[in-house]
């Protein structure tokens, strides 16, 4: 009975994959690919000839029957397009679909770009939450972004370059203009690019053009903007009141994002300092 084996491959430079990697990559005999054409590259680079088999979002339920076939005779690897399979890329029901039949899952660790990002941001790497692609529609990105305000560990999300411009005025209307974020763009390319600062100054960075390349973003979570003693509630409420919102709603924004009691934000907001 063969194994699965979850190989990781590059983010961006060819020469970033392990020795062990390169070899499971020889031994097995097949390889799941996101994109064939893709991973023959880097194959090609390393005069790698195992056998391609196409494995997507678009055809993985039709695979798996076929896969988990292989893997009775012999050791299957999956890949993704870049980095670590699995992470925002097909691969969950394969895993399962293995570990059901009995095969024994290998990880072969490697590049992952939100980890990568995530050391790279100079944000708080203790405590981390992985929110794969954000929503495309504005309303569903606001209503997730409203969920998260409390949030207090970094964040971690993919963008692509389109969308990044709307999503930093999403980050801002939803956290504030002060929350500390970084963009990771084309890590470990040619281009890469780590732009650092609040969401007001990295969304100056970019500016009325679309970036262009693979963006990984890094947000800080609740409470690592500010130092949250009663001056900084007392702006943050009246901020938020001054921007339109009710008393009650600035109080519960506030006490999420401030880690403060919301009754004593709401008595602070009736105040008059």
């Amino acid at each position: 009975m063969g194994i699965l084996y979850l190989v990781a491959t590059p983010i961006g430079n060819l020469e970033d994959i392990t020795l062990r990697a390169l070899r499971v990559l020889r031994e097995v005999q097949l390889i799941a690919a996101e994109d064939t054409r893709h991973t023959r590259k880097l194959l090609t680079r390393y005069q790698i000839k195992t056998p391609l088999l196409s494995y997507h979002e678009h055809n993985k339920q039709a695979r798996l029957p076929e896969l988990l076939e292989r893997l009775e005779g012999g050791s299957v690897a999956l890949v993704s397009d870049a980095g670590t399979p699995g992470l925002s890329d097909p691969g969950y029901e394969l895993v399962q679909a293995a570990v059901a039949g009995g095969h024994q899952v290998s990880p072969i660790p490697g590049p992952a770009a939100p980890i990568a990002a995530l050391v790279a941001s100079g944000l708080p790497t203790d405590r981390f939450v992985f929110l794969g692609y954000l929503p495309r529609k504005a309303g569903e990105l606001d209503r997730l972004l409203k969920e998260l305000l409390g949030e207090p560990r970094t964040m971690l999300a993919f963008e692509v370059p389109h969308r990044l411009r709307s999503t930093l005025a999403a980050v801002g209307r939803g956290f504030g203009d002060d929350r500390p974020i970084a963009v990771c763009r084309e890590l470990t390319k040619l281009h890469e690019e780590i732009v650092r600062g609040t969401v007001a100054e990295v969304r100056g960075h970019f500016g009325s053009s679309d970036p262009r390349g693979e963006i990984t973003l890094v947000i800080a979570g609740a409470g690592s903007a500010v130092e949250w003693d009663e001056q900084a509630v007392r702006k943050a409420v009246a901020a938020r009141i001054a921007q339109g919102l009710r008393r009650s709603e600035a109080a519960r924004e506030v006490a999420a994002e401030a880690g403060w009691p919301r009754s004593t934000v709401y008595r602070l907001a009736g105040e008059r300092e």
